[in-house]
């Protein structure tokens, strides 16, 4: 069965996953990580991709964005994985692919879970084992939305923002969301439908998602569909 087309509609929340081939890491240094993230900044600003939330592991990445165009977000991710790509193999000495195939993305419902997504992205380097808090983590967006450090790849979202009326009072606010956690359902609903590349959201959100595209937001639900047959 051939492949659905990625779902994606400007002006929504789109949790983005790309891993490495074979699960191999894409990093083998610090200046690795450094010229993601420029390229991340270079393509995000060229075509129109506010970036809400990232994390660096091993051998994948995370991102939280949002598009202003319906191509904003394949074009920057084509065009930073070639180009990171190119960089990898010519520090390295290496040649041939790094990535998994194409990238994973979902939709998700701004309000349902825009902020659970950045505390899943934010949590990674913990569930993984590599530090003991995610202010530890220096690879990740989580330091600038705690006040820690200033990253320029960021675009708060409006969502954010209304966490406080003062700097200080949303660093507060979502540092407190990130020390308690996430449960277990948010945690496998977000992987499940950014790897299946299934819409996540209320019925609602769905419904609307259905009028604003062609291609489907959910699968099918089992079984044969519904013949009705009329008398004649």
């Amino acid at each position: 069965m051939a492949r659905l087309p990625r779902l994606t509609v400007p002006g929504y929340p789109h949790h983005v996953i790309q891993r490495g081939n074979n699960r191999q890491a894409i990093f083998a240094s610090d200046d690795d990580r450094r010229a993601l993230l420029a390229l991340w900044a270079e393509y995000a600003e060229k075509f129109q991709v506010a970036v809400h939330a990232y994390v660096l592991m091993s051998n994948h990445f995370h991102l939280l964005v949002t598009p202003s165009t319906e191509s904003g977000l394949p074009l920057m991710m084509q065009a930073v994985g070639r180009r990171y790509v190119r960089h990898f193999n010519d520090a390295h000495g290496r040649s041939g692919t790094l990535w998994e195939g194409r990238y994973r993305s979902t939709l998700i419902e701004t309000e349902r879970y825009l902020l659970a997504c950045m505390v899943y992205i934010d949590l990674n380097p913990v569930r993984a084992g590599m530090v003991a808090a995610p202010a530890d983590y220096p690879w990740s967006s989580h330091a600038h939305h705690i006040g820690l450090r200033h990253d320029g790849l960021i675009t708060p979202h409006a969502l954010v923002w209304a966490l406080g009326n003062t700097p200080f009072a949303r660093e507060a606010a979502y540092a407190e969301l990130v020390q308690g956690g996430l449960s277990a359902a948010d945690q496998q609903a977000l992987t499940d439908a950014t790897l299946k590349g299934w819409a996540l959201g209320s019925a609602d959100f769905l419904g609307d998602l259905k009028r604003r595209t062609d291609r489907r937001a959910e699968p099918l639900k089992p079984g044969r569909p519904v013949v009705t047959r009329h008398a004649s």
